[in-house]
């Protein structure tokens, strides 16, 4: 049997950034399945957080209230890939946290700098407490909660193909009007002061334009690998 701090050492963080539509989650659960690693959908949790606030009447364009208000939702991640689940104050939220309204107002409280530094420190605590290693993902994971993750890697891919993929996984949702809404969610994501979307020096960026899900997965299991050889 391996000792504890053994298999702490042994145990690999992924972090996986990129803006929506790149294919990120789809990517992240199925490379942490296969690799038999936990895995967390920060995005989740930042929706889950701005859930509570509309449903609470936190007036979101307020950066105060949300400030004052921000510590009291307890937000629970499972880490389990094949069926990840979050809770806010013990209420399955993964059905209301992508809706319309969460989705439009997510990056500004996202933003706010109280905000995100809870779930930053929430999410840190979750990488460490991954004992098998976990595949983290996000827009800030390899800059700002995780620096020192084992590997990182950014995908990307063209506004397009993003607005594509996105409207099929809105069933309908006008192709224009996607790509429109991505482009202004990257402006703010980008644009914002605390923890920008950015790509770190050292994340491998993986271009998924031309790429289907599958090979996006095996290309990124390949980077896992050569890391895991050579730890």
């Amino acid at each position: 049997m391996p000792t504890a701090v053994e298999t702490a050492s042994s145990a690999l963080i992924v972090a996986i950034d990129g803006p929506s539509g790149t294919g990120k989650s789809s990517t992240s659960k199925a490379v942490a399945a296969k690799l038999g690693l936990s895995y967390l959908d920060t995005g989740a949790q930042y929706r889950a957080i701005t859930w509570w606030m509309l449903a609470n009447g936190v007036d979101v364009s307020d950066t105060a209230a949300v400030a004052t208000a921000a510590g009291k939702p307890a937000i629970v991640s499972g880490t389990d890939p094949s069926a990840p689940t979050i809770t806010v104050d013990g209420e399955d939220a993964s059905g209301p946290i992508r809706t319309q309204e969460v989705t439009s107002n997510v990056s500004a409280v996202s933003a706010v700098p109280e905000v995100r530094a809870l779930i930053t420190e929430l999410q840190r605590s979750i990488a460490a407490s991954a004992g098998q290693g976990i595949v983290v993902e996000g827009r800030d994971i390899g800059t700002t909660v995780l620096p020192a993750a084992d590997l990182k890697v950014f995908l990307t891919a063209s506004p397009e193909a993003r607005a594509a993929r996105r409207s099929g996984e809105l069933k309908g949702a006008d192709v224009a009007a996607t790509k429109e809404a991505l482009i202004k969610r990257d402006a703010a994501d980008s644009g914002r002061k605390t923890s920008p979307l950015a790509k770190a020096d050292d994340a491998v960026e993986v271009d998924t334009t031309e790429l289907t899900l599958d090979q996006v997965i095996e290309c990124v299991v390949t980077l896992v690998e050569e890391k895991r050889a050579a730890k």
